[in-house]
């Protein structure tokens, strides 16, 4: 039952390491919603807004999965940047993809 929130991170690091967000971006609804936590970003409405800030502003770090809980049908990812620090990442998933993602980051 983690398999797509592995997919999901796996997606996310091979785009940070290739520049090419289209096959992650392809994974979200149309309505997405991602929000941050602890930094000053978002919330992005949407996939095209969602696109346009990767693209604006792509990470630099990969993830590692540390563990994964689901909760009901939300998926909870707790991770480990590759620079350092710690963070929470929450999915949320519908018919049309990925409907949010909630990402916390560790003081």
């Amino acid at each position: 039952m983690t398999e797509p929130a592995r997919a999901h991170v796996e997606r996310f690091n091979a785009a940070v390491l290739s520049g090419d967000w289209d096959e992650f971006v392809a994974t979200l609804d149309p309505g997405a919603v991602m929000r941050f936590a602890g930094v000053l970003a978002g919330p992005y409405i949407g996939r095209e807004a969602i696109a346009a800030a990767y693209a604006a502003g792509p990470p630099t770090d990969t993830m590692a999965i540390r563990s994964v809980e689901i909760d009901g049908g939300i998926e909870v990812v707790r991770f480990a940047w590759s620079r350092g620090g710690t963070g929470t990442l929450t999915i949320r998933r519908g018919a049309g993809g990925i409907t949010e993602l909630a990402v916390a980051f560790d003081e």
